[in-house]
């Protein structure tokens, strides 16, 4: 969460991670609600506010790509180690909880065998448990070897009063260290990632046998508390929620109308930029099962009036982002004025548009209202799922009944086709690519893979190429096609499919749509950001 949430969450039991900067600092969230205990990422400038606001039960210092020795490198909060909560410091998190409260820590390249180093450790390594810990309990044994994922460079030197070494491995006398009548542990491993097998039952224990939390938080108790919350922000007051048909926002669409009835009125923007069919989909479900008050706006022509001959990538979102408020508001002035937004925006959105360390992050979901509305906008945001990775949305759709059709949907960005055809938008363009996704989506259902990726969709790329079609030459464009897969949409790896697979839905997308005449594969794989094209 970051400092413009409108309102508190309520979580009683909760864990607070600090953010120093890792880029795998969200897999310990996810590991840490795994374990059924809510938990929020913070950055280390926010922490103190984050603290004081969540009222967490403990605390998880992230990895960080800084050095604790130099110069302005962060800092945690003095008052995480005033509060007398548990503390577990990872990597960069050890190293700067052992600065902080007394310890050493030295760059790598200054250390040596004097010092009981060989040098810094990255990747597969090794560590022996020299001495039973609370952090160990029920899971690993004094003596035992047990395979973790390093990565670091400096190193703690002399760690703070208090603690003591429990376990070792070649590259770091203090691989695990303890203070365990404070209740602060540090590994100098990444117990967050799949790389350390045991590393999610570690979290679990510092959680479960360190913090002492049950593990009850689920999909059905953030329902109900979603629900009072939605109640008591908006009161009487009247909700537009702008609605694309994706998993996100039918999932708060349908929520809010559970807390507030007949005060929520969806809009739905066809701005040109659809999947196929996808209007005709939306309006079935939602006032033919759902009976919610649902305006569908045609707004074609004035978004591709706008986008026309457009082709820087930001600029186009910015247009749209802005577009849709435009039509909001129109919207709300018919229904004699609302007082609320709503909009499905998830965890990742908040993560990724905050800059966790002055960093430029804030351009990576701009067109995503996160931030808050224009000032001229006389409403305030309601956004319920933005504490939720995607597949916990998915968990939440399933608890309120959404059919399968719609939780099972591959994410589909609120700009559309708009930033999967690079350079300007047409509806000619746009027209192509429906036909071209359409008919790859369709592939992947009839081979049964559709639910085993995250996300696939076709691109039109900016290039044509020559080609022949029995006695006929063409010019047309090239389609690319691309397919991950993925757990919460932070990280993306390509899904491999066969040959067959590829050459079958290559040749269908070559015969039945006229302005393609050549498909490609993307075998890219995504670090953390946005897996789309644009």
């Amino acid at each position: 969460m970051d400092e413009t949430d409108p309102t508190e969450s309520i979580h009683p039991d909760s864990i607070l991670i600090v953010d120093f900067g890792s880029q795998v600092t969200q897999l310990i969230a996810r590991r840490v609600r795994e374990a059924g205990v809510y938990s929020e990422i913070a950055p280390f400038s926010l922490a103190e506010e984050a603290f004081h606001r969540m009222k967490p039960k403990g605390i998880i210092l992230s990895g960080s790509p800084a050095s604790v020795p130099d110069d302005g490198s962060p800092r945690a909060p003095q008052i995480l180690f005033d509060s007398g909560l548990p503390i577990l410091g990872i990597c960069y998190g050890q190293q700067v909880m052992s600065h902080q409260l007394g310890g050493e820590v030295r760059p790598g390249h200054e250390t040596g065998p004097e010092d009981g180093y060989r040098g810094g450790e990255f990747g597969r390594a090794f560590l022996t448990v020299t001495k039973d810990c609370a952090l160990f309990d029920g899971l690993w044994a004094e003596g035992e070897r047990h395979q973790v994922w390093m990565s670091h460079g400096d190193k703690v030197t002399q760690f703070a009063p208090g603690f003591e070494i429990v376990a070792t491995s070649d590259g770091a006398p203090f691989a695990v260290i303890a203070d365990e009548a404070r209740r602060y542990y540090g590994t100098q491993f990444h117990p967050e990632v799949v790389h350390t097998p045991d590393g999610g039952k570690l979290l679990a224990n510092f959680v479960h046998k360190v913090c002492g939390l049950a593990g009850d938080w689920t999909m059905a108790a953030y329902r109900e508390t979603k629900i009072r919350e939605i109640r008591e922000q908006v009161g009487d007051g009247k909700v537009i929620c702008g609605l694309s048909g994706g998993v996100d926002s039918s999932v708060a669409a349908i929520l809010i109308h559970e807390a507030i009835g007949e005060q929520l009125t969806c809009v739905f923007v066809d701005h040109g930029l659809l999947r196929l069919n996808e209007r005709e989909q939306v309006e079935t479900m939602f006032r033919d099962h759902y009976n919610i008050p649902l305006v569908v706006v045609d707004a074609e022509e004035r978004f591709m009036a706008g986008l026309a001959g457009q082709t820087d990538p930001e600029k186009k979102r910015k247009f749209i982002g802005g577009e849709f408020i435009n039509v909001f508001e129109e919207e709300a002035q018919k229904i004699g004025g609302a007082d609320f937004l709503a909009q499905g925006t998830l965890y990742p959105d908040v993560i990724e548009s905050v800059s966790f360390t002055g960093g430029p992050s804030v351009t990576i979901k701009s067109h995503h209202n996160v931030g808050g509305l224009p000032e001229r906008m006389n409403m305030q945001l309601v956004e319920p799922l933005r504490e939720l990775f995607k597949d916990e949305v998915r968990e939440l759709g399933r608890e309120l009944g959404l059919p399968d059709m719609f939780v099972g949907r591959h994410p589909f960005p609120g700009p559309g086709l708009a930033i999967r055809i690079p350079g300007e938008v047409t509806k000619e363009r746009c027209d192509i690519l429906r036909k071209a996704d359409a008919i790859y989506l369709d592939e992947i259902r009839k081979a049964g893979l559709y639910d085993a990726i995250w996300q696939a969709f076709a691109v039109l790329l900016p290039v044509k190429t020559v080609g022949v079609m029995g006695d006929h030459r063409t010019y047309d464009s090239v389609c690319g096609l691309r397919a991950v897969t993925s757990t919460d949409g932070m990280t993306a790896d390509v899904y491999p499919f066969d040959a067959s697979f590829l050459t079958g839905c290559a040749t269908r997308i070559v015969n039945e749509v006229q302005g393609v005449n050549r498909v490609v594969y993307d075998y890219t794989s995504k670090p953390p950001g946005t897996i789309e094209w644009e």
